[in-house]
């Protein structure tokens, strides 16, 4: 009986906390989310009663453009903040039509495609956007368009970058899940896995390298003139090529250690 109790709780624990379903499988990354998820879900009353209250003072005449404001900045934070957590806990809206009856092994594929080939490129060119997004907001100390709001938008706008990389960590732990299913999950593997996403990173990576080298090497020179140097213009093509030579070197190796 204590037994059966057990099992009844752990199945009660999983309906009731997305965060509980398969926590054996949960990495660091995962728990890491969730925690964030939970303590950010605290936020929600705090926005319900600052929506009750606005509703209740604009029908007294006496609206407050700060609490306006207020209400964008939680619902814009907490909501992506959310989309994390769903990716981990896999609580989001699904249209399950076909895919409910597909094989594990088929799921899996599946995952792996959406995940890695359309989600995590998505991700992380949101992230780079938002990056050059939040530095031109925080440049001019952006603030509330009333005079009454709050000031300091750019605080909300440089915690939108993070969020996303925590999205794409999200993305890609749950992508290492999905490949543990269909194979040994090596780096090459990984990195098919997620190619798209890879060879932007990579390019990236190598283009912002090559921007502070030019930086450097040139002070003079003006700063938007900088992406236009031909040496930046291929960098796509090395990004390409870092990605290929780090699949190769980590598939011959793994094939020699397994001879």
């Amino acid at each position: 009986m204590p037994g059966n109790a057990d099992v009844t709780l752990e199945q009660s624990l999983a309906i009731s906390d997305p965060g509980e379903r398969d926590r054996e499988h949960h990495t660091r990354v995962d728990r890491l989310v969730i925690w964030v998820g939970n303590i950010t879900a605290w936020l929600f009353p705090i926005l319900i009663v600052a929506i009750c209250t606005q509703v209740v003072i604009r029908k007294l005449g006496m609206n407050q453009a700060w609490l306006d404001d207020a209400q964008w900045w939680l619902y814009g934070f907490v909501m992506t903040v959310g989309f994390g957590y769903a990716i981990t806990t896999q609580s989001h809206v699904r249209v399950d039509i076909l895919h409910q009856n597909f094989s594990p092994a088929k799921k899996a594929r599946t995952e792996v495609f959406g995940l890695g080939w359309l989600l995590l490129p998505f991700l992380l060119i949101m992230a780079d956007m938002l990056f050059h997004y939040a530095w031109a907001s925080f440049l001019a100390r952006e603030g509330s368009d009333s005079p009454n709001g709050l000031h300091g938008l750019y605080l909300l706008k440089m915690s939108l970058p993070l969020i996303f990389m925590m999205c794409a960590a999200a993305t890609a732990s749950m992508l290492t899940r999905h490949l543990k299913t269909l194979t040994d999950l090596q780096l090459w593997t990984f990195l098919i896995g997620c190619f798209p996403a890879a060879w932007f990173a990579a390019e990236r990576c190598i283009y912002y390298v090559l921007w502070w080298v030019v930086r450097f090497s040139n002070p003079e020179i003006r700063v938007r003139r900088i992406s236009r140097e031909p040496l930046l213009e291929p960098t796509m093509w090395y990004g390409l090529a870092l990605v290929l030579i780090l699949i190769a070197i980590s598939y011959l190796r793994n094939r020699r250690q397994a001879t």
